[in-house]
């Protein structure tokens, strides 16, 4: 009788301290944190259309997507997010629709460690 495996991705995220910094002696703690909030947000809102535009073979517009998920991702510090968003970019433009599926699923999984990563920081508030 075979045996079946169920394999866990524990893949750990890095967040760079050096954009976040940036953030607060621009914008002071007030602004920095809405500013981390608000993408956050977004970035939860893109990962949710990214999701849907590749169910619905939208290449264009998940590649769009994808790209400014990474800015976004960039600009706050959220280093391998903003690295794997432009493996989905790759994936996309390549037509390669399996490699597209795991990159996705991959940046669903440290999109939330992501986020965790950065509200373990304390810096969002709500």
């Amino acid at each position: 009788m075979p045996i079946l495996a169920i394999l866990k991705h524990e893949e750990g995220v890095r967040l760079d301290p050096d954009p976040l910094a940036a953030l607060y002696a621009a914008l002071g703690e007030r602004g920095a944190e809405q500013v981390l909030c608000r993408a956050m947000e977004d970035i939860g809102a893109r990962l949710t259309d990214m999701l849907k535009q590749a169910d619905e073979r939208q290449d264009l517009a998940l590649a769009r997507s994808a790209r400014q998920l990474a800015k976004i991702a960039g600009q706050i510090g959220m280093a391998t997010m903003a690295r794997v968003a432009v493996d989905v970019v790759v994936a996309t433009e390549a037509g390669d629709l399996t490699a597209q599926a795991a990159i996705l699923t991959r940046l669903a999984r440290i999109g939330e460690r992501s986020q965790l990563a950065i509200w373990d920081l304390r810096t969002c508030r709500l």
